[in-house]
Parts: C-alpha cells; sequence; structure tokens
C-alpha cells in the first residue's frame, strides 16, 4: 500500500510546488498548515498529509481498495507543508488528538484556530472523496 500511496503523494506535492511557485513569482512560497508561518523553497518544511495513511486505511479499509485508499490520503484538503519539527513530533498520531494536548500547541507556537480550521478541512476533503470513490 505504501507504493501506491507514495506515488500518489508525489503526484500532490508536485502540484502543490507549481501552485507555490506561481504564488512566490517564481519562487515557491508556502503557509504552514498550523503555524501560519511563511515557508520559502528549500527550507525545512515538510510536507505533511493531516490525517495519516494509517488513520485512513483503518477508516476506511472496509471500504475502499489500497488505490483508493491512496487517492483518499492524497486528496489536496489533506496534504500541506509544516515544520519538520511539527511534522516528526505529530507522526502518525490523530490531529485531532495531537492537537488536544496543550504541551504541543505552546511547544510548537501552533495557531489553533488555523490548525483547527485545516483539519476539519481535511476530513471534509476525505469524507467527499470516499463519498466520490464509493458511488
Amino acid at each position: 500500500m505504501r507504493f501506491e500511496i507514495d506515488k500518489v503523494f508525489n503526484l500532490v506535492k508536485a502540484a502543490m510546488h507549481a501552485e507555490a511557485m506561481k504564488r512566490g513569482y517564481g519562487r515557491a512560497l508556502y503557509q504552514d498548515c498550523y503555524t501560519g508561518q511563511t515557508w520559502n523553497g528549500g527550507e525545512s518544511y515538510d510536507y505533511e498529509h493531516i490525517y495519516g495513511a494509517e488513520w485512513v486505511h483503518s477508516a476506511y479499509k472496509h471500504l475502499l481498495t489500497d488505490e483508493q485508499i491512496a487517492l483518499v490520503v492524497n486528496c489536496p484538503e489533506n496534504v500541506a507543508i509544516t515544520s519538520r519539527a511539527i511534522n516528526q513530533s505529530k507522526g502518525k498520531t490523530d490531529p485531532e488528538v495531537w492537537f488536544a494536548n496543550p504541551r504541543n500547541i505552546e511547544n510548537h507556537r501552533i495557531d489553533l484556530k488555523l490548525a483547527l480550521s485545516n483539519i476539519k478541512k481535511a476530513k471534509v476533503g476525505i469524507e467527499k472523496k470516499v463519498k466520490e470513490l464509493t458511488r
């Protein structure tokens, strides 16, 4: 399953990079989905699955094939940019659980309103993609 997820992830990252280049007029420009920090191409940010592959697989393995799960995990609403430190700290943890810990919010200077908005947007995007694939 990881191969399928990574194959689609690489396509999504390329599309995000192209958009970031347009936004930055030839220089990649991103906004961190949890802090609001601006990132330039080449800096130490990571592409982030807001809801990780394990979460999506556990939630939808009864409905979807591995190829479909790869599409769901990599829906545009679920892929974003964040700092490497946040990405590594959050790891495979359910974002709702990770962001419920005040220590994480404080240690990583999270903009909680922005983070929760992006988490909600990711979940809605995931649910929309699942409905589209199960019609």
